[in-house]
């Protein structure tokens, strides 16, 4: 098994703009002593909102509730959304609408101004409201690329059925995988990506214990979305972001030769006392290190501090975009 390495949870919510109330799990700019940015390498920073309650905005037309246009440059910006809608729009023309289920995975390449709000749906009806948001770094070759978007709606994500491996001879399903990005042994995922990385959507809805198998070059996370469950032998409850040791990164002898290219996360759900099962719903996130220079700040991540401080000339001379 890959061991736990920290369990990342214990910073307070806050608000981006006023429609996102979240917590930032890991930040690439964080002093924390607990935190190193090359052990989660190319995950820059995770935001888990949490489930909210919104109550109808009458005045959507005028005030409608999120961020107002800002810049990003350098990274993408993974976006699932697991209750509510956003709206979004930005200055290339792209726009749309995130669903229930769906996800956006914007790549800001060489800089994009983009907005993000509550659908109009969303936010005259109210309702629960819950999110996540992933940066995932871009390696220098592509940190200029022209910005795009994939789109990919639920319906559009492979789904996995996981088996009970606690009782093998029955084949009981106890719940399911979307895979968003990478592979799960011959399913590959809908989005693409610029660095070898997988970003699986998982629920548990029935007890028992299940094995996820990651590469054991790949630096690995996992998000409790909602409920709580044995990850390892831990008990783990919504809102923490499991971050487990950190991937081999060289090889030498033959007895590491001879190393499974995975490592095990087992997850166990155990069973209430009532038999009822409230789901369970995790995000796994492994991605291979980039291994280059991060210099940082704000939604800019260059490589060189000359880099973004080139960057912040082009933002305040009106060059950002062109």
């Amino acid at each position: 098994m890959r061991p736990i390495k920290n369990i990342h949870g214990d910073k307070a919510p806050h608000w981006v703009g006023d429609g996102f109330y979240v917590k930032t799990l890991i930040n690439h700019l964080d002093d924390n002593p607990h935190f190193n940015y090359s052990h989660t390498d190319p995950f820059l920073l995770f935001d888990y909102g949490k489930p909210t309650t919104f109550d109808p905005n009458p005045n959507y037309k005028t005030q409608p509730h999120g961020v107002g246009q800002h810049p990003h440059k350098g990274f993408e910006t993974v976006t699932i959304a697991y209750e509510g809608e956003i709206s979004h729009a930005d200055s290339v023309g792209g726009q749309g609408i995130i669903q229930k289920g769906d996800v956006q995975w914007m790549t800001a390449g060489r800089g994009i101004m983009h907005e993000e709000f509550h659908s109009e749906a969303f936010g005259k009806r109210g309702g629960v409201f819950s999110m996540v948001q992933l940066w995932v770094n871009l390696p220098s070759a592509h940190k200029l690329t022209d910005p795009n978007y994939q789109s990919i709606k639920r319906a559009d994500l492979p789904i996995v059925e996981l088996i009970d491996s606690s009782n093998p001879d029955h084949q009981t399903i106890i719940g399911k995988a979307a895979i968003i990005a990478g592979a799960w042994q011959e399913i590959t995922g809908a989005a693409n990506t610029f660095t070898p990385i997988n970003l699986w959507d998982i629920e548990l809805h029935t007890a028992g214990a299940t094995t996820l198998k990651v590469p054991n070059t790949h630096n690995t996370l996992l998000l409790v979305q909602e409920g709580e469950l044995l990850v390892n032998g831990t008990s783990v409850s919504a809102g923490n972001l499991i971050q487990f040791d950190a991937p081999i990164q060289h090889r030498t002898d033959d007895q590491a030769q001879q190393t499974l290219a995975t490592d095990n996360i087992e997850l166990h759900y155990p069973a209430t006392e009532n038999g009822e099962q409230a789901p369970v719903k995790l995000l796994l996130l492994s991605g291979e290190p980039i291994g280059e220079p991060v210099a940082g700040y704000g939604p800019f991540v260059m490589n060189t501090q000359e880099e973004l401080r080139q960057t912040f000339r082009d933002y305040q001379t009106g060059n950002f975009v062109k």
